[in-house]
């Protein structure tokens, strides 16, 4: 079986994985228009940050699991994947940490000058009367959207610098907020309006894009912090970059629109020159310990599927089909039981779109459950049941 790697991951990730055997194509210089072309001999395909598109999943006729080592996924055409049978899997919360040491980072370099005051320093200016008018952070407010992983991770270390936290998530309950010791608010618009410092911590999808909107961002103290480690579809960045510009509101950024794809290179973006924003190159997650966390649970990942037949963290399965009809067949177990069984619904155009089988102590019975799109006949289970060295019992159920 064949990996194909299109991002950089730890030596000790690939060495792991060609211990399980697997043939390794670890070339992390790989990009959108490279992965377009197919892969013809590939299975497996580890990505980061490079885009899975239409194009390469129609063109790998022998694909069949995408692992996007990380958290987010709006770089995988999950659509595609799923026409075709294609598992896509993540590997949620294993740079929580280091997203969220980022993300004090950027308050802290806003507050303080930081970058400011290196700049000057390499340049042989001394300012000490200009960044000595820091604000501080203790006391203050911060309003985190998102209470993931991330968040969560967050919001532990801004209690250690004595800020006082307010939170929006949809999951967000109250005995979830009493347990974190923080003020749970019923909408956005709620924190921004209590926030000195506005954190955003959401996935990136169709309800979220957008969701800092202007009115968002207008609500914010003057003054105020932006910070953003998620991703730029979040926010309205218009109405972000016009509120900067005009100098209302600091922003701290790891992520960006006009982001570039290539790793090294020159690159011009609007949000140069402007003193109050403090921009990270999309380098939350790329710390060692995270990089290696992800990579480790990548090549888990790899390993449940080749060894078990079962992908963790599946990300396209359907929870639950509308099929109406549940069938329960008790059989022995020996071949071809279970083929005739679905050789009989077949005959009877009956689609079985679901279907566990189970074996019992002493490998002699087993049950198979399959869920049915339509109501078999008396004379399909009639064919079934008799089958008596076959089958031991069938029972048909109507689904709640």
């Amino acid at each position: 079986m064949k990996v194909t790697i299109a991002d950089k991951l730890p030596e000790e990730a690939i060495d792991q994985l060609k211990q399980l055997g697997l043939d390794v194509d670890n070339n992390p210089g790989l990009k959108e228009k490279d992965l377009a072309s197919g892969l013809k001999d590939s299975q497996i395909l580890i990505v980061r940050s490079t885009v899975v598109n239409k194009e390469c999943i129609d063109h790998s006729p022998k694909l069949s699991l995408i692992i996007r080592a990380g958290a987010g996924v709006n770089n995988i055409d999950i659509e595609a994947a799923s026409g075709k049978g294609i598992y896509v899997a993540n590997c949620p919360g294993k740079n929580a940490i280091a997203v969220a040491e980022l993300t004090l980072g950027l308050i802290l370099s806003l507050d303080r000058f930081i970058p400011q005051n290196v700049s000057d320093f390499n340049a042989g200016k001394w300012n000490k009367a200009a960044y000595s008018k820091a604000d501080g952070l203790y006391g203050k407010t911060i309003g985190i959207i998102g209470t993931g992983m991330i968040g969560q991770e967050v919001i532990k270390r801004a209690q250690g610098f004595g800020l006082n936290v307010i939170a929006w998530s949809r999951s967000l309950t109250s005995e979830m907020a009493d347990e974190m010791e923080i003020e749970r608010a019923g909408s956005i618009q709620e924190v921004a309006e209590a926030s000195d410092i506005l954190s955003v911590h959401l996935a990136m999808n169709a309800q979220t894009k957008g969701i800092i909107s202007k009115e968002i961002l207008s609500s914010l103290k003057d003054g105020a912090m932006f910070i953003n480690t998620s991703r730029d579809g979040v926010v309205d960045e218009e109405a972000l970059y016009d509120e900067v510009k005009n100098g209302r509101l600091k922003a701290g950024l790891d992520v960006f629109s006009d982001e570039p794809e290539f790793k090294e290179g020159e690159f011009e973006s609007r949000f140069q020159g402007l003193d109050n924003v403090c921009i990270t190159h999309h380098i939350g997650a790329s710390t060692n310990q995270a990089q290696m966390a992800v990579a480790d649970d990548a090549v888990d990942i790899v390993r449940g599927y080749i060894k078990e037949g079962k992908v963790r963290n599946w990300l396209n399965r359907c929870e639950h089909t509308e099929s109406p009809w549940q069938l329960v067949v008790r059989h022995y177990d020996k071949p071809g039981v279970i083929a005739n069984v679905m050789n009989e619904l077949k005959e009877a155009n009956i689609n079985a779109q679901e279907l566990e089988n189970v074996i019992f102590d002493r490998k002699l019975a087993a049950c198979c459950t399959i869920q049915l799109d339509a109501e078999p006949s008396e004379k399909v289970l009639n064919n079934i049941c008799t089958r008596q060295d076959e089958v031991i019992s069938a029972t048909l159920v109507p689904r709640s």
